[in-house]
């Protein structure tokens, strides 16, 4: 059926709230809601460890409603006119499989509800080389349930194709908003001309031909308006905001102010100040500076803001469309020389110098490069969700493993200098394989400014300082249980994307981790209990991505839970004794796109 509200009802979890944020009211006054979700038990049998189980309850203010997982839709399903996660190349050709069958990906992630009119419509991409994104309308049901009507691909030819996209959010102004991850190294390219395995199939949207490869179109932050309701869509892919493995882009209720994470080792975090509300493509982009106060647990640190400048979309792909090269921007050193800087990232130690008048393109397309230059902290492991909470103005980073650079010149507790020679050694903290999730505390006031050659950041959501909220453990116990989960069953095991649902003192934590735990967890963290409920538990191999709150679509709530790559990492593609048995049939691979739910809706 049509829905007729829903345009006026629908409140995603990052625009739940005005945009209007001063002194006097960045904490909102509302009313903090009692929730608790059913725990579901940790699977033990080989069955258990095949199905999806979620929370069958939530008790909201004492009333009780039954909820449970819902599939909208999984990989390589038919529904209408299209093949959902089937790939595409720039002629809009399907891509196939050596042996000539269609190439469907199963590795379906972030997927957004938008409202439209009198439309639904669920935009979902594929975390694949090359990738997908498909808009598909739905039908919401007088009880809430959601089913596909039709599916299609998203054309993303005029950005030569769309790169491994991870997580991502829906903005205040209601478009999806994605990602690029783990960008190719530009200068690896420079340097021989090779193609890695990983870069090599990309080439794939454009009939395989490695020479039309541009290793600049690939690492940035993609957003999709759903213009209507016949389902046209408006692509684009912000390069004002950096080029680095986006994990994904959180907007802050000023439509301006956004965070942006950055996934890998020595990696950095970053914050994006648009010059208009609603309006990504121009404006400054920061780098955080890690002033350690404490390694305590998960660690703590006050946050200073490195200015990397102020660019626009069209400025930067005025560069790409040079087809500009690592070598046009940097001059590089094999050792210490006047005038060039000993940096520290993804790519290792480096020595580089800027090319003279490449400063603004190099701080885009080379943006973790640039924010080690100036001085940012390029050590974070595994940065990945990030979510609000406007009850406390709060906001939370998951780290899925806290490790190498984030270390004192260690590596998974031992000595071992590589992650810290030639750059800053900020961050010092303890190893802890099972990761954490931090909250991070936001400024006041507009004209608090950290960064080092004091300019002005016109935001009132600058973020101040960090500390380790909750963290995972090792096992400590014995046996196969033990030997199948390295992190303790009643923690976090490499946590991942996060939602926060307002009103509450909830916080949803996904997992994605190969032998933290067996099977991957979906969590519910009290924050006033400081006590984690277990709402969902995955298949073997699988990847809970990105679950993403709403509170009020057509009367009814929804926590979106994708499952991707069933049987595809861990000990579940292994044929060890003890561990899981191998797959039973093809169906079992193919991800789920799904949501817990129907929920009710939280008032404020």
């Amino acid at each position: 059926m049509k829905n007729k509200v829903i345009t006026a009802s629908v409140i995603a979890a990052s625009v739940l709230f005005s945009a209007c944020a001063t002194k006097s009211n960045m904490v909102n006054s509302t009313t903090q809601h009692s929730i608790k979700f059913n725990e579901v038990p940790i699977p033990l049998t080989d069955s258990e460890k095949r199905k999806i189980v979620a929370s069958n309850q939530i008790e909201l203010d004492g009333q009780k409603t039954n909820i449970g997982y819902n599939t909208i839709i999984r990989s390589g399903d038919k529904v209408g006119n299209g093949t959902f996660g089937l790939l595409y190349d720039k002629e809009g050709n399907p891509v196939r499989e050596k042996d000539g069958s269609l190439k469907i990906s199963n590795s379906n992630d972030f997927a957004s509800l938008l409202p439209v009119g009198d439309k639904l419509f669920m935009v979902s991409h594929f975390e694949s080389r090359p990738a997908a994104m498909y808009i598909t309308e739905l039908n919401q049901a007088k009880d809430g349930k959601l089913t596909a009507v039709n599916t299609r691909n998203i054309d993303f030819s005029k950005v030569n194709g769309l790169w491994v996209p991870c997580a991502g959010s829906v903005t205040p102004w209601n478009t999806h908003l994605g990602s690029e991850e783990y960008e190719p190294d530009a200068r690896k390219v420079a340097a021989d001309g090779s193609i890695d395995d990983y870069y090599a199939p990309m080439a794939e949207y454009f009939g395989g031909d490695l020479k039309s490869l541009n290793v600049y179109d690939y690492g940035w932050t993609p957003e999709i308006t759903v213009l209507n309701e016949k389902g046209d869509v408006k692509v684009e892919k912000h390069y004002a905001m950096g080029r680095f493995a986006h994990e994904l882009a959180y907007v802050m209720p000023d439509e301006k102010t956004v965070y942006l994470s950055d996934d890998g080792t020595n990696v950095a975090l970053y914050m994006f100040v648009a010059d208009k509300a609603k309006d990504l493509s121009s404006g400054t982009l920061y780098a955080a500076k890690w002033d350690q106060t404490s390694s305590v647990g998960a660690g703590s640190a006050n946050i200073r803001w490195v200015n990397l400048g102020h660019v626009s979309d069209d400025y930067v792909k005025a560069g790409l469309d040079q087809k500009l090269t690592f070598n046009d921007l940097f001059e590089t050193s094999k050792f210490p020389k006047l005038g060039f800087t000993s940096i520290n990232t993804t790519m290792g130690q480096e020595y580089l110098k800027i090319k003279p008048g490449m400063e603004k393109l190099a701080s885009r397309m080379e943006a973790r490069r640039y924010a080690a230059i100036k001085g940012a902290t390029t050590e974070f492991r595994k940065m990945e969700g990030i979510t609000y909470n406007p009850n406390e103005n709060k906001v939370y980073l998951s780290i899925s493993e806290i490790a190498k650079g984030m270390e004192n010149r260690m590596s998974k507790g031992k000595a071992n200098n590589k992650y810290d020679t030639g750059g800053n050694n900020d961050i010092r903290v303890n190893y802890n394989k099972c990761g954490a999730v931090y909250e991070l505390n936001l400024a006041y006031d507009d004209d608090i400014q950290s960064a080092k050659d004091g300019s002005y950041i016109n935001s009132n959501y600058v973020v101040k300082s960090m500390t380790g909220l909750v963290a995972g453990a090792k096992n400590k116990g014995t046996g196969d249980l033990a030997k199948a989960n390295k992190c303790s069953l009643d923690g976090l095991a490499n946590p991942d994307n996060i939602t926060f649902i307002p009103n509450t003192n909830t916080l949803i934590i996904g997992e994605d981790t190969g032998s933290g735990h067996q099977n991957d967890f979906i969590w519910s963290y009290n924050l006033g209990e400081k006590k984690l409920t277990r709402i969902l538990t995955s298949p073997y191999g699988s990847e809970t991505t990105s679950p993403y709150y709403y509170n009020n679509i057509g009367g009814h709530g929804y926590l979106m839970a994708v499952i991707q790559h069933p049987y595809g990492e861990g000990d579940a593609i292994t044929k060890e004794e003890n561990m899981p048995s191998t797959v039973k049939s093809v169906g079992e691979m193919k991800a789920y796109t799904g949501y817990v739910g129907p929920l009710p809706v939280i008032s404020k």
